[in-house]
């Protein structure tokens, strides 16, 4: 990965800030949509996680209209199924889509049908994980960094048992190449620290996957002998917590998480997961919607990268990352609150007001 100076990188948030901000003038100069008017399509994995059909499709959508009035958008989910993205795909193809926005249910099985995708002129921006095949650009968080907050909250969070007690690492599903940055980032930071006795792959990011792999876990440490989980996101954090408690579990040891679902923010609340990784969608769906409307228009995708990225198939792909951040009980307030993910009301249901009150989001 090539990456731009430090000086460079401090001022993303500011680029990708301006980009949510300053219109497209091929939509049409009096604001009106009266320029460019084409089809972008959008294809997500899954909706095992929330954040896909919660958050990213409806901020991609609003932020398309915005910068292209006169564009319009056709949606497609994979239900974790790579032959039944391809299909997709290539259907949208058919139908004349100007630009698409992958975020591939499997990155290699969907590099054939991006190479069909450039031979019919249609560029493709990889979205959230980095898919093979002659990509035009890319949009994601930083994952490297999500991997090592959660590395460095599990080693804060346990203290100077760290060195003593069984870690658990719960990884992510081995055909998405974020699982892996996720864990390299993880193991950077918890290396000859901690002493891992279990690592899984979460197949799907399943919350039962999550389920199953974490009871073999305790079947072979024994419930009390964990002493911390690296949960790769949030609904495998769901999993190993349902896990635990059915072992007879009642004082959960600190699980890490990812993608600030509503659920796991209640979770961390009651004290089951002790942190969850926040990535602003909003920022990440407005870069890849500036970026799709720029290739539409028939421009280069480095017009809105601020960086570049190698994929395994690709060299130099123009890419936006995002920084994401850590966020425990003492920082919902200043992170997800502010930023408006979610509101004190939506957070603080009537059976959490004491523990609401506890950790300081509530009088």
């Amino acid at each position: 990965m090539r990456i731009l100076p430090t000086r460079v990188r401090r001022v993303i948030g500011a680029v990708v800030a301006g980009l949510l901000t300053v219109s497209l003038t091929a939509c049409g100069s009096d604001g009106e949509g009266g320029g460019d008017s084409f089809t972008v399509g959008l294809l997500l994995p899954s909706r095992t996680v929330p954040r896909w059909e919660h958050s990213d499709k409806p901020l991609i959508e609003e932020r398309l209209k915005e910068l292209c009035p006169g564009c319009t958008m056709l949606y497609a989910n994979a239900e974790n199924d790579a032959a039944r993205q391809r299909q997709q795909m290539i259907s949208m193809i058919t139908k004349g889509v100007g630009v698409l926005i992958l975020d591939a249910a499997d990155t290699r099985a969907l590099r054939s049908s991006i190479q069909e995708a450039r031979k019919a002129g249609v560029p493709v921006l990889a979205y959230d994980r980095l898919a093979e095949g002659p990509i035009s650009g890319y949009v994601s968080f930083d994952g490297g960094r999500v991997g090592r907050l959660q590395g460095e909250a599990l080693l804060q969070a346990m203290g100077d048992q760290a060195h003593t007690r069984n870690v658990v690492m719960m990884n992510g599903d081995p055909m998405s190449p974020n699982a892996a940055w996720f864990r390299r980032g993880a193991l950077s930071v918890l290396t000859d620290k901690v002493r891992i006795s279990r690592s899984y792959d979460t197949l799907g990011w399943s919350t039962e996957n999550a389920h199953a792999n974490m009871s073999a876990a305790i079947a072979a440490l024994g419930p009390e002998r964990i002493g911390g989980v690296l949960a790769a996101n949030d609904a495998i954090a769901a999993g190993v917590i349902a896990a635990l408690k059915s072992a007879g579990v009642r004082q959960m040891p600190p699980i890490t998480g990812q993608d600030a679902d509503l659920e796991a923010v209640r979770r961390i609340v009651k004290g089951e997961q002790y942190m969850t990784v926040y990535k602003p969608f909003r920022l990440e769906a407005g870069a890849a919607a500036a970026m799709a409307v720029a290739l539409g228009r028939g421009e280069d995708a480095r017009s809105v990268a601020t960086t570049s990225i190698d994929s395994p198939t690709t060299k130099h792909i123009p890419s936006v990352l995002l920084n994401p951040t850590a966020v425990t009980v003492d920082t919902i307030e200043r992170t997800l609150v502010k930023d408006g993910v979610y509101t004190v009301d939506q957070i603080c249901a009537p059976e959490l007001r004491a523990a609401c009150q506890k950790a300081g989001l509530l009088p």
